[in-house]
């Protein structure tokens, strides 16, 4: 892949493809941390005369026209609005993504300006699975600019016509973000070792294929949060009202069996916090992880646990981590994330938070960042990354220019 440096960009509209899609509190940010990791592309164009034009998507906006869909929202304007204290500069939203706003906006730009289109994802094409579909939208979008930068590495395991579609039709590179993560992503395919995978979250059924591919590179993968719930009850256990994927437990046997006849090491929480609710201010208690009771929720893993994934960590010179290992966003359920993401910062080898929920729970915990290697920006790229499989994103990029 192509860098910025090999882009002509003074005084061209650039199409700058980022992931902007930060967790809102009705119209409030409250984790910033993905804008700010755009900013070294952002000022590098602008500081080169560049006249950028940003690509964008925020949630998943549900209808089947662009009406429905912009009508329920959600809307970049607090996304254009932090961007713009950041940069101290204005940042002007367009009304639409490839409309009249749109080419009045672009046609607006003056060297060095930046400005944002609305929520990519407004228009139905931009996930739309047929090609001739994606094909028109990128179409309208490639009039806007010039060049075109991918900078959204959260969203380069996506086949969306920003991602995947554009690129084809500009000069077109790789931003600094997107170097950054993709060279931090190849270390992990030649880890200094111990090599120590932890892997939290919701379900089993999202990080199998991962699992399954590094039992070929790790040397230990510690399991909690909710898909641990999967793999105990894979082992007989009760696991009460906590999070199950029932239909996925012969498939973890059988990973479980895998890691076992590689030699790799697969550890399990000993102990569980269950609670008779999930609420924050749920009555809770400490139990063993094979004497479970039936009538609790699991929500964090036990004090015994955290000592034992400490210990687990501590000899590593390489450690991943994808998913945090409890309820965080409750404070009473929050030790056991807290615990894994103290003992990873104090691993003085190479330590990447394969972002994601992970890298919102360090910064909601207070944590500092200085104290990872890595703190990715894209949860579900890193994982399909690290599982082998091809990222349409990456692949457009890599993609020969077309002759302009």
């Amino acid at each position: 892949m192509k860098g910025l440096d090999s882009l002509t960009v003074s005084g061209r509209v650039v199409l700058l493809r980022a992931d902007l899609n930060v967790p809102l509190d009705g119209t409030a940010i409250t984790d910033d941390g993905r804008i700010l990791a755009s900013l070294p592309t952002i000022s590098n164009l602008r500081e080169r005369g560049a006249r950028v034009l940003i690509i964008a998507h925020l949630g998943r906006p549900k209808g089947d026209s662009y009406a429905d869909r912009a009508a329920g929202g959600p809307s970049l304007a607090p996304v254009a609005a932090r961007l713009s204290q950041l940069l101290r500069a204005p940042v002007p939203l367009a009304a639409d993504v490839a409309g009249d706003s749109a080419r009045t906006v672009a046609a607006g730009l003056a060297d060095g300006d930046v400005a944002m289109l609305e929520n990519i994802r407004f228009e139905p094409a931009e996930t739309s699975k047929d090609p001739a579909e994606r094909a028109v939208l990128a179409g309208r979008l490639a009039a806007l600019g010039q060049a075109y930068v991918g900078d959204g590495f959260g969203a380069l395991h996506r086949a969306h016509a920003s991602v995947c579609d554009l690129p084809a039709l500009l000069p077109h590179a790789a931003g600094n973000l997107v170097l950054a993560e993709v060279a931090v992503l190849e270390r992990l395919q030649d880890p200094a070792r111990p090599y120590v995978v932890v892997l939290g979250g919701a379900k089993p059924s999202d990080k199998l294929a991962v699992i399954a591919n590094l039992l070929g590179r790790a040397d230990r993968i510690l399991v909690g949060g909710g898909m641990s719930y999967t793999f105990l009850a894979a082992r007989g256990y009760e696991v009460g009202n906590s999070l199950l994927e029932a239909d996925k437990i012969d498939d973890v046997r059988r990973v479980m069996a895998d890691a076992q006849a590689r030699g790799v090491e697969l550890v399990l929480p000993v102990d569980l916090v269950g609670a008779t609710r999930f609420a924050p201010d749920a009555d809770h208690e400490v139990y063993p992880a094979d004497a479970f009771p039936a009538d609790r929720e699991g929500m964090d893993m036990g004090p015994a646990t955290r000592e034992l994934f400490a210990a687990k960590l501590a000899d590593a010179a390489t450690v991943f981590w994808n998913g945090p290992v409890g309820v965080f966003e409750f404070p009473a359920f929050a030790a056991g994330t807290r615990a894994v993401a103290e003992a990873i910062s104090a691993v003085p080898g190479f330590t990447v938070v394969g972002g994601g929920d992970s890298a919102a729970a360090i910064r909601r915990l207070g944590l500092p960042e200085d104290g990872f290697s890595h703190i990715s920006t894209g949860g579900g790229a890193s994982l399909e990354y690290l599982e082998g499989a091809s990222l349409p994103g990456l692949s457009a990029l890599a993609d020969a220019e077309p002759a302009r």
